[in-house]
């Protein structure tokens, strides 16, 4: 970029399109890299970190930057599809530097840091970190709005300082629209330090979400550093099954702590699924399907499909079953797929359209026989019914590929079309 080009605010960056030469997409901006330097000396910014195909996340290094702008991203040509691995001397830009509590070091006022700036030296290819955009004042949730400001780097001090309690208010803004799956991975690429602010500050629903997203390593890492009554909470706002393989991994003790902890209805589902071995389809259903009773009607089943909160799979179908309603519920009559019930009158009662040909599965049915049970009758979710014939929960396409998938899926190297992976940063 030529001299005198614009300062850009990082938080305008976080989630812009990456293009390559050609205009074709490469991915988006997850984070900024930058070392910081000694004395009161601007960092300078190393790369971009960006989330590609796959969720994965790879390094960009600013001498293949051609062009930053609020809206979008140039690259000067090919891109390194190696995994991006953070050193010891960097800093994650929006990760680590935003919501940091900085002083001024002309008042000595405390500070927090709401964004900063970066620009690109003039005549050279070299970018740095030259304004930052704070706030005075203490940081804490009763605090009064305090005046903001902009100032050069070198006005402030404390950046290289280790901070406890660091919030996560201004980072978790620039990601406020990501998907669970997004943000978790996100989360998984932060200092485990941060990771914990970060699920101090999300909501009880959203850090669920998150959770159910991430590896098993970082579920028990965040569970482990919440209160007991949060992550009781937190373990309730998560579906039954994620909740169940989540305390499966943790001692005992501690298994048995939250579950007392929980409201006694949602335990009682999770302790239900912990009763299964984890590789059968009790262990791998959901106790939450819908359930209909026989005079409900096709009106009464597509309100219910419609709830915001149900997964593609499991508003997939219905599942028809006399009272009791919820599982596990009295006889188990059959299921109505979503494509049967656009196609009949609202008024339409789900008993007379129900499928009582397809045979449901038992709790015991291995994943072997649950996959094949999927893709013998092109299901993304099957019914899970017990000796006496009452559905117990129901098993989804994705929580099968969950277990099928190696343990390390999320970290497995990506390979471009052409079998070639790039190479390291730096």
């Amino acid at each position: 970029m030529a001299a005198g080009a614009p300062r850009i605010f990082v938080s305008h960056l976080a989630g812009v399109a990456v293009f390559d030469p050609n205009g074709d997409q490469v991915g988006r901006v997850r984070d900024l890299v930058a070392m910081l330097r000694v004395g009161r000396r601007p960092p300078r910014l190393l790369g971009v970190v960006v989330e590609v195909v796959g969720r994965r996340l790879i390094f960009l290094p600013m001498t293949r930057v051609s062009g930053v702008e609020s809206g979008q991203v140039i690259t000067t040509g090919v891109v390194n599809l190696r995994r991006f691995e953070q050193r010891p001397t960097e800093r994650l830009v929006l990760g680590e530097l935003l919501d940091r509590r900085v002083t001024l070091v002309e008042t000595g006022e405390q500070a927090t840091v709401l964004d900063v700036a970066i620009q690109q030296l003039p005549a050279r290819r070299d970018w740095e970190i030259d304004k930052v955009f704070v706030r005075r004042g203490k940081g804490g949730a009763l605090r009064r709005k305090g005046e903001t400001l902009t100032v050069e780097w070198s006005a402030v001090t404390g950046f290289s300082l280790e901070e406890h309690g660091q919030g996560a208010e201004n980072l978790l803004a620039t990601f406020e629209q990501l998907r669970p799956a997004d943000l978790a991975n996100v989360m998984h690429h932060l200092s485990p330090k941060r990771r914990a602010e970060v699920a101090a500050a999300l909501d009880d629903d959203r850090l669920a979400d998150v959770l159910e997203e991430l590896p098993d390593d970082d579920q028990v890492e965040i569970l482990g550093k919440l209160k007991d009554e949060r992550a009781a909470d937190v373990l309730e706002a998560m579906d039954p099954d994620d909740a169940a393989d989540l305390l499966s991994e943790l001692p005992e003790e501690d298994k048995e702590r939250l579950l007392t902890l929980m409201q006694p209805d949602d335990a009682a589902d999770v302790r239900r699924l912990l009763s299964y071995e984890e590789r059968t389809a009790g262990g791998l259903m959901t106790t939450e399907p819908i359930v209909l009773r026989p005079d409900a009607t096709v009106a009464d089943a597509l309100a219910r499909v419609r709830q915001q909160d149900l997964s593609p799979a499991l508003a997939a179908q219905v599942y028809v079953c006399r009272p009791p309603d919820e599982t596990p519920t009295g006889k188990y009559l059959g299921t109505v797929h979503f494509q049967r019930l656009l196609r009949d009158p609202p008024f339409t009662l789900v008993s007379s359209i129900v499928d009582s040909d397809l045979p449901p599965l038992s709790p015991d049915a291995s994943l072997p026989a649950v996959t094949s049970f999927l893709a013998a009758y092109n299901m993304v979710a099957a019914p899970v019914v017990d000796e006496s014939g009452s559905l117990l929960g129901a098993v989804t396409v994705d929580d099968v590929l969950d277990h099928l998938l190696p343990d390390d899926w999320r970290e497995t190297e990506f390979h471009s079309t052409d079998g070639s992976e790039g190479v390291p940063h730096g």
